[in-house]
């Protein structure tokens, strides 16, 4: 937990930790209690990498598999000519 806490920080994570920071403070100086949650939720996505703030967006790490070692040469492919009358 330490390590995703403290490293792979980009611009992305700075910025949803400071603006989760500014809404938690603005929400208590107003005493709007819900948005609280609001600023924890972004604040939360910053600190610990987590959604949007860690890339994420399109899903939990879903990587693209791409099959190693099939490389298909350009002289392997056959095509067929289709006459039209």
């Amino acid at each position: 937990m330490k390590q995703r806490i403290f490293s792979g920080w980009t611009f992305g994570r700075a910025l949803y930790s400071v603006l989760g920071g500014i809404i938690i403070v603005q929400s208590i100086m107003e005493h709007e209690w819900m948005g609280l949650l609001l600023g924890g939720y972004f604040a939360a996505m910053g600190v610990f990498a987590f959604g949007c703030a860690a890339g994420n967006c399109f899903g939990a790490g879903i990587v693209p598999q791409t099959k190693v070692g099939t490389k298909a040469d350009i002289r392997d492919i056959e095509f067929e000519e289709i006459k039209t009358k």
